[in-house]
Parts: structure tokens; C-alpha cells; sequence
């Protein structure tokens, strides 16, 4: 393994155990009878989201500047410029959360050029965790196994395996969907439909409706490292860094 790949690979340990500890914090929280808050965009926040946004911003210790989701709320937004800089989405899900269904993950994304190229998702009630350290390296671990290597698979000649948010579906996606072809449908929280593509549990993920960069950065990265990608309805690769944090409707697609 180069010197560089090596580098890579200690880089995307360290933000796996970082993930991993601010996933303890999250679970601490989700076995009490917690708190329900309201941001100003009327989204849900609770002690957990705050917790585990902390232990991330003390672990980090990069040079990068770091987008975090709370942080971002509460207006404290750095200068990215045009170098690499990091996106956190502390608990990803917060309505899974709330709902106790277990599908909540930390997501943490390296971005460079543009582009997620190193990104974490854990899924701390699930005990899983998925990363990706670039092209060709994904990988997933449950629990206290060891790391798997994950691929996109290819869809088969019956239709695509589509997974679609549990919070977010609307009519616009209905009809989307209507319009492909369709072999099996599923529902699934939070940044874990990028990783059910990754894994080659599913084939294609449509999202239309408002989505913040924190909100994907990570499961794309994941997904790309897997082989597959996330464009805009244009065909365009999602990109980063865009004014406002703000994402277009966009299609994750696997093999």
C-alpha cells in the first residue's frame, strides 16, 4: 500500500473512532426520556445533536475548516475558501431518533475539490459503521468485526431495488417513481440509503426536496468509494461548498 493510501486509511480510522464516540454520547441520550427542541427552521433538535456535535469539534484537531450542522444554526459559519474543509451532520435522522426506530447515523465528510472524498457514517443503535477512504475503498464493520470491503451491485433485468426516505417522501417523488421501473420499493432514515446502495442492497435512491450538504456529504462519499455515484437532474455530480449549504433534488445511483 502507498505511503499516501496508508495515510488515507489512518485518516479515515481516526474519523471512524470519532464517529464511534460521539455515537456513545448519542445513545446515552436516546435511553432516557429526552427532550424535543424546535430550530428556527422548525426542524427538531435535542440534547444529543448538541453532544455529540461538541465531541466532534473537540476531536477533529484539523486544519480544515469544519461546516457543522448545530453550529450552522446557530450562525457560526467558517470561511471555507477554496481548500479542502469538512462537513458534520452530528446526528443525521434527528426524526428517526425522536421515533426510537434506530435508523439515526453521525455522518463526517472530507470535502476536497468539491467533492466528498473521505466520509464516515455510523449508525450508532445498529451497532454498524461504513466508510470510504476514496475510489475502490469501502468498507463496513458491525458491531466488533471486522472491516468488509462493500460494492455496488448491478441492477438486475427485472428493475431497480429503490429505497426512498421514511421522513421526507412526497408526491413529487411518487411520481418519479412512477416513471421508472421499479421491482422493489423500501424506506430507510437518514444517510443509511446512500449505504444500502454501497453495500449492493439497492440500486438507486431519488431525492427531491430540500437537503443540506452535511445531510449527504458523508453517504456519498461512501457510495462513491463503493463504486457508485450521486448526480443533480441534469446529470451533473453533486458538488460542495455551494452558497448557502443548500443541495439541489439529486438521484444516488449504485452499479
Amino acid at each position: 500500500m502507498s505511503s499516501d493510501l496508508k495515510d488515507r486509511a489512518a485518516l479515515a480510522a481516526h474519523i471512524v473512532s470519532i464517529a464511534e464516540t460521539a455515537g456513545r454520547a448519542i445513545m446515552a441520550v436516546y435511553r432516557t426520556d429526552f427532550d424535543t427542541r424546535s430550530k428556527s427552521d422548525a426542524s427538531p433538535v435535542t440534547d444529543a445533536d448538541e453532544r455529540a456535535e461538541r465531541i466532534i469539534l473537540e476531536r477533529l484537531d484539523s486544519p480544515f475548516p469544519v461546516v457543522a450542522e448545530e453550529s450552522a444554526a446557530a450562525g457560526r459559519i467558517p470561511d471555507i475558501g477554496t481548500g479542502p474543509f469538512w462537513l458534520v451532520d452530528p446526528l443525521d435522522g434527528t426524526r428517526e431518533f425522536i421515533g426510537r426506530n434506530g435508523e439515526f447515523t453521525v455522518n463526517i465528510a472530507l470535502i476536497e475539490g468539491g467533492f466528498p472524498t473521505l466520509g464516515v457514517v455510523h449508525a450508532p443503535a445498529l451497532d454498524v459503521t461504513y466508510w470510504a477512504e476514496g475510489p475502490g475503498r469501502a468498507f463496513r464493520r458491525k458491531g466488533a468485526g471486522s472491516a468488509e470491503p462493500i460494492a455496488v451491485r448491478r441492477p438486475g433485468a427485472d428493475g431497480l431495488i429503490v429505497v426512498a426516505s421514511r421522513s421526507h417522501r412526497d408526491a413529487r417523488t411518487d411520481a418519479y417513481l412512477a416513471g421508472i421501473s421499479v421491482k422493489d420499493l423500501r424506506s430507510a432514515g437518514s444517510s443509511l440509503k446512500f449505504c444500502l446502495l454501497a453495500e449492493g442492497s439497492a440500486d438507486h435512491y431519488p431525492r427531491l426536496g430540500r437537503t443540506m450538504e452535511w445531510d449527504t456529504a458523508a453517504g456519498q462519499a461512501v457510495l462513491a468509494g463503493a463504486g457508485g455515484r450521486v448526480v443533480d437532474f441534469d446529470g451533473a455530480p453533486l458538488a460542495y461548498g455551494k452558497p448557502g449549504f443548500e443541495n439541489p433534488d439529486f438521484i444516488a445511483q449504485g452499479g
